[in-house]
């Protein structure tokens, strides 16, 4: 039988309390166990790897080349092995997990907003969510599900239209004033806000009035869209954003249309999928609800 090199968590723990406090002694008190079960651990961990981790000076541990090069790599596997036991006691009590990749923007200022309707209906299901701008890579990533732009495409995935990317312009009541809409030459009056991911939106949206483009990109700059809409309802500038982002805050009174214009991108929300997500019945309710929510909106 082929022999194992992989080290034990106790081993990894031993040696790495040791290192941190130079003895076996201390080691021990920090771990809650006996001296000898430490330094038998160590001795263990020394003879699987076949290297000497310590020098032995005056009762004291110091490090061998071998013991610093390895410390580093053991001290993140136990912070690696420590994170994934706390998230997954985050999903106690729950019957299902949808972990789920999305836009930064649209998780934060439409999706969460949401999800507490979502989990009235279906009750035990809980999310873990993360915000990603590049494509999701499922064979190496444990999600179920992305919603992204259809430019994020996935290969070997399945993609579902869920709404076409739409922009208007957006500002603070107090900025706009209490005429109508303002045409172009107005706006560019105004401080324009950038998203720094997409550089190229005011550009587009000057061209068709042959605007000299360099007018158009002086302003704050900011990393997401939801960045934009708070900065806009701070009165900090015109903001170019998804209609489906800025449409609470325009409801609310927070937010006015600055143009009569809408722009848009050629890309669409899409909720991306592999193969496999078809197989949980969470993922078939929250695919319909997503689906039903967003019709409701734009019926």
């Amino acid at each position: 039988m082929r022999k194992s090199y992989i080290p034990s968590v106790g081993e990894l723990e031993a040696f790495c309390a040791s290192a941190r406090l130079g003895t076996t002694h201390a080691a021990a008190q920090d771990l809650g166990r006996t001296q000898s079960a430490v330094s038998r651990a160590i001795a263990g961990l020394e003879d699987r790897l076949g290297v000497a981790l310590f020098h032995r000076a005056r009762k004291r541990l110091v490090l061998s080349d071998a013991g610093r090069a390895f410390l580093r790599d053991a001290e993140r596997l136990l912070a690696d092995l420590n994170a994934a036991a706390v998230g997954v006691m985050a999903f106690g009590g729950q019957t299902g997990v949808l972990r789920l990749a999305t836009l930064p923007s649209f998780g934060r200022s439409w999706l969460i907003p949401r999800l507490g309707a979502f989990q009235s209906a279906v009750p035990g299901v809980t999310f873990d969510m993360a915000a990603r701008l590049a494509p999701v890579n499922f064979d190496a990533e444990p999600f179920d599900l992305a919603i992204q732009r259809s430019q994020h495409r996935s290969e070997g995935a399945h993609h579902l239209h869920l709404l076409d990317e739409t922009l208007v312009v957006v500002g603070a009541p107090t900025l706009i004033g209490r005429g109508g809409p303002l045409a172009d030459d107005d706006l560019l009056r105004l401080p324009l806000l950038q998203q720094a991911t997409r550089p190229t939106l005011w550009p587009d949206w000057f061209r068709r009035a042959e605007l000299d483009p360099r007018r158009t990109l002086r302003g704050a700059r900011f990393d997401h869209f939801d960045m934009v809409i708070d900065a806009a309802i701070a009165g900090l500038g015109l903001g170019l954003v998804p209609e489906i982002l800025a449409r609470a805050p325009l409801a609310q009174g927070r937010l006015r249309l600055a143009s009569p214009h809408e722009m848009p991108t050629g890309q669409a929300y899409t909720l991306i999928y592999p193969d496999r997500s078809a197989a949980l019945p969470h993922f078939a309710r929250f695919r319909d609800w997503i689906t039903a929510e967003i019709a409701g909106i734009w019926a």
